[in-house]
Parts: C-alpha cells; sequence; structure tokens
C-alpha cells in the first residue's frame, strides 16, 4: 500500500513539473512581441501571426526553446540587410530544425526595418534564419518567382539596428563570407515578451 501511494505521488509531482515546464507560445495572441537583448542593445519586433503563421510559429520556437540565444549577427550588408540567428561566436552553426513552407505571398512586404526569413535558392527552405531589411527591398519581394517570406516589423530598436548596419565588415577566411562584421556583433537573449 505504501507503494502504491509513492507511487501516485511521484505520478502526479512529475505531472504537474512537466505541465509547469510547459512554455506558452502565445498559439492565440496574434501580434506577439520578442525582444532580442545585443551586444549593441535592445530591439523588440512585432510578429504577424495573422498573416504569416507558420513562419511565426518556426520562429517562436526557436526563441522559447534559447535556440537564438549566443548567436551572432553573420552579415552586415549596408542599405540592404542584417541577417543572423544561424551560427554561434565561433561561427559553429547551431542545431536546425525542419524547413519551413514559405509565406512570401502573405501581403507583407520587405519594408525597411521588417523582418523576414532568409534561404536558399529553394523557395521552401528557410529553416531559422532571419534578416532585418535596411531600405526597401522590392526585389525580396514575390512576382513572377518566390520571394522572401515577411513575417514582423521592428517595434522598438531601429537605432540598433542601424548601428549593425553602419559595423566595418571583411572577408572572414574563419567563416568563408564577406559581409561579416569584424567585432561580433552577439544575440545575447531573444525572449518572448508578455502578452499584452
Amino acid at each position: 500500500m505504501r507503494n502504491l501511494y509513492v507511487f501516485l505521488l511521484m505520478s502526479f509531482l512529475f505531472t504537474f513539473n512537466a505541465q509547469a515546464a510547459k512554455v506558452d507560445t502565445q498559439d492565440s495572441n496574434l501580434y506577439p512581441r520578442v525582444k532580442l537583448e545585443t551586444s549593441m542593445g535592445d530591439i523588440v519586433i512585432e510578429l504577424n501571426r495573422r498573416k504569416a503563421p507558420i513562419t511565426v510559429k518556426n520562429f517562436i520556437s526557436y526563441v522559447v526553446s534559447g535556440e537564438y540565444n549566443n548567436t551572432i549577427i553573420h552579415r552586415v550588408v549596408p542599405n540592404f540587410v542584417v541577417q543572423g540567428g544561424g551560427y554561434d561566436v565561433k561561427f559553429n552553426e547551431r542545431p536546425t530544425g525542419d524547413k519551413i513552407f514559405n509565406e512570401s505571398g502573405n501581403g507583407l512586404t520587405n519594408d525597411r526595418m521588417s523582418i523576414a526569413m532568409a534561404r536558399m535558392s529553394d523557395p521552401h527552405s528557410a529553416i531559422r534564419q532571419f534578416y532585418f531589411n535596411l531600405q526597401d527591398n522590392k526585389n525580396l519581394n514575390p512576382g513572377r518567382d518566390w520571394g522572401y517570406a515577411v513575417f514582423g516589423y521592428v517595434e522598438s530598436g531601429e537605432e540598433v539596428v542601424e548601428k549593425m548596419a553602419a559595423s566595418e565588415t571583411h572577408y572572414s577566411a574563419e567563416f568563408g563570407a564577406p559581409d561579416v562584421p569584424i567585432q561580433a556583433i552577439v544575440i545575447k537573449v531573444a525572449s518572448l515578451l508578455p502578452q499584452n
């Protein structure tokens, strides 16, 4: 009898802890907000789940799992984009999930200070990397071909994005790519802000 009591108690505690550990991803919030605490200052992004539900769900999954913490902005092209979210400070690629469907035809455009998913030539190859548009990049919008899926806008911290855009870059032999900031720009913490 005592063993049964201990078993039931342990089962209850396990269930309670599992439920407590469940993270609220605000699935019913159409406009969740994410804060990026970077080495250059804070950026708050308002996401648009109404128009980009797949992309927002994907992005938030990386945020709440801590997967964007201690990643870098690895690409800065003035008057074009600031890109990050895929590598740590030693240029190690961070774990990736599945590729997602391209929602570029959702009506959101690659305007200045919008956030969109980076991808390869395959239109449905976006995984975890994202970029901020530094100007209205109409060439990234869908036309005859697939575009790049915008899923939110910078609510505050435009000056931080602009500071990133002004960073001195070089060709990094270590990373094997151009447009890499000489001084690492680190996303220290990405967090889903409480729902209003």
